[in-house]
């Protein structure tokens, strides 16, 4: 029997809503090792993960804050730590390691820092951006460890902060979640959607990131040629109001079918047959991920993150971010052309099964967290 005390790791992240970085988090805590390591969460709002967290009996905190570098919770977070006597902190996204940043300096536990995409890009206004990098040039640097959910990433870094040093570690999805052979309930006949019409989901966080009106767009161009073809939108965001008064003044809502946020991830994407994710950035996006597990044929933005994960007619399509005509000809070209579309579901599913599965992203992580204790100052 292995008497050896378990390494006990805080998982931070920003929220408790359930997008990228909250599906890792629950992916990695699910896929460690339980034997050696014991991973208590916090959160900075409730929600849909907290529930997650209480059916899989992992010990989480809800400590509220809706800003970054929020002194106000430091206290709180520094008293956690050293109360369930935490030996690591694992900070993911910059809003969650700018509250765990001070925290864990006081405590004296190392600060591990994943960067699911940077908070800064293009085309914010110059001042924004240049806080922002600012921002994340303290936080990287004063960590034990960097992790980059991509190379692109990882990229980005190196050019905006000398002396960036992070380890690569790409996303992973729970393949055994997300098994396209899987018997799940039938979301089209809940929803009356046509059996014979090709279905594009966008299951997303309906932000500027996710770019939604592009979509719209795109789509209102598509109906121009097409009939049998539904638009299914799952999530909320602060643009979801938007997004549906356009959909209504194209005149094409009839053709769209709008959902809250839905827990049935695996059941929703069963129910499509193209996944598109118009993004204006991306870190190493896991709604892409779970879709190509299900093997559905995807439509990405040549942003990166999701361009290092789909090449062109290999495993997808790549379309220019911001242009509606450009994503028309592509659900356009899967919707008619089905061998493309087939052979390019094969390959996407082939692609996250070689390279991106939990496990093997949280063996990597584990080995990181050795590394840092071993050389711990």
């Amino acid at each position: 029997m292995n008497n050896t005390p378990k390494i006990k790791v805080l998982q931070a992240i920003r929220q408790g809503l359930i997008g990228g970085g909250e599906s890792h988090v629950l992916s990695l805590v699910d896929a460690m090792d339980k034997e050696r390591f014991e991973p208590v969460v916090l959160s900075f709002t409730d929600g849909p993960m907290i529930t997650r967290l209480q059916e899989m009996g992992i010990r989480h905190y809800v400590i509220p804050s809706l800003k970054a570098f929020d002194p106000s919770c430091w206290k709180r977070v520094k008293t956690l730590i050293q109360d369930e006597q935490i030996d690591i902190v694992h900070a993911h996204g910059s809003r969650a390691a700018s509250n765990l940043f001070i925290p864990a300096r006081m405590s004296g536990r190392p600060l591990l820092y994943t960067i699911h995409g940077w908070s800064f890009h293009d085309d914010q206004p110059f001042l924004q951006k240049q806080v922002r990098v600012w921002s994340e040039r303290l936080l990287t640097s004063g960590t034990k460890a960097n992790i980059s959910v991509s190379a692109s990433n990882r990229d980005t870094g190196v050019k905006h902060f000398s002396g960036f040093r992070s380890t690569v570690i790409n996303n992973g999805i729970d393949l055994s979640r997300f098994n396209p052979g899987a018997s799940l309930p039938d979301v089209r006949q809940e929803l009356g959607i046509p059996a014979s019409n090709t279905v594009v989901g966008y299951i997303a966080r309906i932000t500027h990131q996710k770019d939604p009106l592009t979509l719209i767009y795109a789509f209102k161009k598509v109906l121009e040629q097409h009939r049998d073809i539904t638009l299914l939108v799952v999530g909320e965001g602060d643009m979801k109001d938007e997004m549906v008064s356009l959909a209504m003044a194209q005149g094409i809502a009839s053709q769209i079918v709008f959902q809250p946020f839905r827990g049935d991830v695996p059941a929703l994407l069963q129910a499509i047959d193209i996944y598109c994710l118009p993004s204006l950035w991306e870190g190493l996006p896991i709604g892409l991920l779970e879709a190509m597990a299900m093997r559905k044929a995807v439509i990405v933005t040549a942003v990166d993150g999701s361009k290092e994960i789909v090449a062109d007619r290999q495993n997808g399509l790549v379309v220019p971010a911001r242009d509606p005509a450009a994503l028309a000809t592509a659900i356009g070209t899967l919707h008619s052309d089905v061998a493309l579309r087939t052979s390019l579901q094969q390959a996407a599913a082939a692609t996250v099964n070689q390279h991106y599965c939990a496990k093997g992203m949280t063996r990597q992580v584990e080995v990181l967290y050795r590394n840092v204790l071993d050389h711990k100052n």
